[in-house]
């Protein structure tokens, strides 16, 4: 009987196919390397090896891009065919659940599966990341917490598990123990990059951008190699340092260098793009024609139904380049969309006013854009990364008000900002012009 490292038989595996696969899923694990080749190396070894052929299901799916969706769905009918154990059913179900747009039932799935199977990383892994896609705070912290007493320090892939636990921790805002965590993941297991992101998240959260300058250079050996998938993901969280200090041209060094000068047409590295691009025009930052590359390598992904919140960013690039009418069309798509699907119920609800919020604000309809971004910036169990990406639509909320002399709700706003993170300069600055913005009678009062 063949197992993976923590003990989960593999049918139709055989022992070569599986150290391979065990290699592939350590690369997953700390989003290095090339899995996908090495899953296919499996696969071309031992062709009904199940879990090579459903770990790449789930590579591609959580991809959250039209073509990868497509591949996995091709992937999982032929697993179908393959002999699987309860186990291996099990994932596949969860996938079909995901492939149709069920994020929240897909994630539940896996849930009930790791009350069963504990000790099987590779759902862990697919679980949080499907909680991360659809903002589920709460669970990301509790997926890992309802397994981690059944594992041992000794075990593989423990470190692994103190770092998703680190991210719950940080996204739920217990950032002393997601601080603790983090390290003691990376400690374990230095070229974890989930471990050493949610580290960086605490200290995004808790306005410390001299200590997180600070931790992304002293640990950048281990975190912006040319084979890491967060590469990008961590310039981006270094360059949010630089831009809450001030340090604009950093930023845009950044931005010109490992951010974007491979012209990646990865989702996650084109999202924080559009982001880091969008934070500086709302600064009142001139990015010049950066927009136009980036709106180009956004046409092959946003299709107005795979992921709304790689369309809304989509959107940003599409504003900045002047193409508004594929705004409209993303807009459009989406309320029309009348799937009982999550990610239509998402797009809907959310994405629609996101879109219309960043557009009137584009064109310099502050109050329209405060209008439609105050409901939708509590997304909740829904579409959106990480508070650190989703506080754009504060950002973009607040410099809003602020330009359209919405004095008590820049005020409000600004206070709210600053209760979180008090040392912030770009917090205490919007206060400072909110005060200015007020009318004389108030000022006087």
């Amino acid at each position: 009987m063949i197992t993976d490292k923590q003990g989960n038989v593999l049918s139709g595996s055989t022992i070569a196919a599986a150290e391979i696969y065990g290699e592939a899923v350590e690369a997953f694990n700390i989003y290095r390397g090339d899995p996908v080749g090495m899953l296919d190396r499996a696969i071309e070894a031992a062709p009904e090896f199940a879990m090579a052929h459903v770990l790449k299901a789930h590579l591609f799916g959580l991809a959250t891009e039209p073509d990868a969706t497509k591949e996995a769905k091709a992937i999982v009918a032929n697993v179908k065919t393959l002999p699987l154990s309860d186990r291996e059913a099990s994932h596949v179900a969860a996938l079909d659940l995901l492939l149709a747009g069920q994020w929240t039932e897909a994630a539940e799935a896996l849930d009930r599966h790791n009350a069963i199977y504990p000790h099987d990383i590779v759902a862990l892994q697919s679980g949080h990341l499907m909680d991360f896609y659809r903002a589920s705070a709460r669970n990301l912290r509790d997926r890992i917490a309802r397994v981690l007493p059944k594992w041992s320090a000794d075990m593989p892939g423990y470190s692994i598990l103190l770092g998703m636990q680190s991210f719950g921790l940080e996204e739920s805002g217990d950032y002393g123990r997601a601080e603790e965590a983090g390290r003691r993941a990376v400690d374990l297991q230095p070229l974890d990059c989930w471990a050493h992101h949610a580290v960086a998240h605490v200290m995004e959260m808790q306005g410390r951008a001299e200590d997180g300058i600070g931790w992304m250079i002293a640990r950048e050996p281990h975190w912006s190699g040319d084979d890491n998938f967060f590469k990008v993901h961590n310039w981006w969280h270094r360059s949010l340092y630089h831009l809450d200090l001030g340090q604009v041209d950093e930023v845009f060094a950044l931005y010109d260098g490992p951010i974007r000068q491979d012209r990646s047409t990865v989702a996650l590295d084109m999202i924080d793009a559009s982001a880091l691009l969008w934070r500086l025009h709302v600064s009142g930052h001139d990015v010049g024609d950066r927009w136009n590359e980036l709106a180009a390598t956004w046409d092959s992904h946003a299709d107005g139904r795979t992921y709304p919140f790689n369309d809304w960013h989509a959107v940003m690039a599409y504003l900045g380049a002047g193409r508004h009418s594929e705004v409209d069309r993303i807009a459009d798509a989406y309320r029309r969309n009348a799937d009982a699907s999550d990610v239509a119920e998402w797009g809907r609800r959310t994405a629609v006013p996101l879109v219309e919020g960043f557009a009137a604000f584009w064109r310099g309809d502050y109050q329209t854009a405060a209008d439609r971004l105050h409901g939708a910036r509590f997304i909740a169990n829904s579409f959106g990364g990480s508070h650190a990406q989703r506080d754009i639509i504060d950002w973009t909320l607040t410099e809003a008000a602020v330009r359209g002399g919405l004095a008590g709700l820049a005020e409000a706003l600004a206070n709210e900002r600053l209760a979180l993170k008090p040392h912030s300069p770009v917090n205490k600055n919007f206060l400072t012009r909110a005060g200015a913005s007020a009318s004389p009678g108030r000022k006087a009062a």
